[in-house]
């Protein structure tokens, strides 16, 4: 079942406020994390974690809706709006956790760094409305998984 994507976004910023000195995400940072907790989601179990798409911008991977909702905030840390959403079962919620664990140390800018050098955004061009399929971000992460 997919998610609603401003649920997972409020997840990411709730395990950001939570972990490790909390930290605040800027919109930069979550829309790269969204990127990399969907890939690895359709890798995993072959089904979106969130139905929006993924589009290919200048700047890396973004979700638009979720860029514009969050917006206002421009480049500062963004605050949990509410509490943590509860994934359904235990598989999904251990495979964000490692997501969040291994991406999480990144700043923005090198999240950034890292998807310019990923397939799926080097082979989408990068403007507004370029989606980067489902199809291509599953194929991608398929090779990243153990």
């Amino acid at each position: 079942m997919a998610y609603s994507v401003l649920d997972i976004a409020n997840k990411l910023l709730c395990k950001a406020a939570n972990y490790r000195g909390g930290e605040l995400m800027s919109n930069l940072k979550l829309q790269k994390m969204l990127y990399y907790e969907q890939g690895y989601h359709l890798a995993k179990f072959g089904t979106p974690l969130f139905q929006e798409e993924i589009e290919a911008w200048m700047y890396g991977p973004v979700v638009p809706s979720v860029y514009e909702y969050y917006s206002k905030f421009g480049a500062n840390g963004i605050s949990p709006e509410r509490e943590e959403l509860d994934l359904d079962n235990e598989l999904e919620e251990k495979l964000f956790d490692e997501v969040f664990i291994a991406y999480s140390p990144y700043s923005a800018i090198g999240l950034m760094n890292k998807t310019h050098e990923e397939k799926p955004w080097k082979t989408t061009p990068a403007k507004m409305g370029s989606i980067i399929s489902k199809e291509k971000l599953e194929k991608f992460f398929k090779t990243r998984i153990k």
